[in-house]
């Protein structure tokens, strides 16, 4: 199993608190960005294209706890920017798990080994580093334009698991991947003795600067069939298996978004993490307010067309798990199995 059984239970009574009281939209998991600064410049990645005016502001710890007690989410995934940028980022993880979440501190770990050595984090079941590592030494450093990154990562989890801290990893996949190399990267990642794994087709949102290289659906069924279609037992994947049935083309969802809303230095993103369309100050203006319809490829939406990220389907396969039979068998066979 990828997450301590504390974590699987807590996000199993609150998808089914709201499954019970009839809730059609819930959160899942808050994406909580305090800042949009970095210390990387991706291709892929659209947050430091921000006018220097934007990129340095910082969310208050204060800004953080209340956006968590307005939203609700049993897990909060910090992201950016770079998180260990920010001065009170240790105030925020410890203020955020203080108040019952789990959190998952989402980091391209280049200031990681000098924050543990330092003695700014303790080691808790409820705070996890989610380590940026888009595949092999080669294909990593290529994705996020600078060499040397993929080496400081592998070193600050090897130091964070020494040091008795729980360690994913995340991977986002382009056009460019080869199934096979991935294949042999997850063996590797999994010899590092992490929790488990988070791997996400890209999404072509506007700001990216390298647009061209995200996948396109058909591309992403078949890219993910043959990485994962013949998986080894000690792989484990921080995902809902069904989520990974869905990107294998095996079952089909419609994009929920409400189940990872996005609060950074702007407010309450509409109508998601990865699409801009304006912003709110409160989690029930976002609720209320946005035109759910109006998102997801049921829509039309050109702009939803070919997404398949994590953020977009994970929680409609959780819920998915709570609500058939069926589909609850298959996630419980896949935790027992393998």
């Amino acid at each position: 199993m990828a997450v301590p059984a504390s974590q699987a239970w807590a996000v199993a009574r609150h998808v089914l608190g709201n499954v019970l009281s009839r809730r059609r939209r819930y959160p899942l998991v808050l994406m909580l960005e305090p800042l949009f600064r970095c210390n990387l410049a991706c291709a892929g990645c659209g947050k430091v294209q921000y006018p220097a005016h934007v990129l340095k502001k910082n969310l208050s710890p204060e800004r953080c706890f209340a956006a968590a007690e307005e939203c609700g989410a049993p897990v909060v995934s910090i992201a950016g920017g770079e998180p260990l940028l920010h001065p009170e980022i240790v105030e925020i993880a410890e203020g955020l798990m203080e108040r019952g979440r789990f959190v998952y501190l989402c980091t391209n770990a280049l200031l990681l080994e000098k924050a543990l050595e330092d003695g700014r984090f303790t080691p808790n079941k409820r705070l996890t580093f989610n380590v940026h590592l888009d595949g092999p030494r080669e294909e990593h450093d290529f994705a996020v334009c600078r060499a040397g990154v993929h080496e400081a990562a592998v070193s600050a989890i090897r130091e964070a698991r020494r040091r008795g801290f729980r360690v994913t990893t995340n991977t986002t996949l382009f056009d460019n991947a080869d199934a096979e190399k991935l294949r042999g990267f997850f063996d590797e990642v999994m010899e590092l003795g992490v929790e488990g794994m988070t791997i996400s087709p890209g999404y072509s949102y506007q700001k990216a600067p390298a647009r061209e290289h995200f996948l396109r659906r058909q591309r992403t069924h078949e890219l993910f069939r043959k990485m994962l279609d013949r998986p080894k037992k000690h792989w484990r994947f921080n995902h809902s298996p069904l989520f990974l049935d869905f990107l294998r083309g095996r079952v089909d969802y419609e994009c929920t978004p409400w189940g990872n809303p996005t609060y950074n230095v702007f407010g309450w993103q509409k109508p998601c993490y990865l699409l801009q369309e304006g912003y709110v100050d409160s989690f029930q203006e976002l609720m209320e307010q946005t035109d759910w319809e109006s998102y997801g490829r049921a829509s039309g939406n050109e702009k939803c067309a070919d997404c398949m990220v994590h953020c977009g389907f994970e929680a409609s396969a959780v819920h998915d798990t709570f609500t058939s039979a069926k589909a609850f068998a298959r996630t419980v066979k896949a935790a027992v199995g393998g």
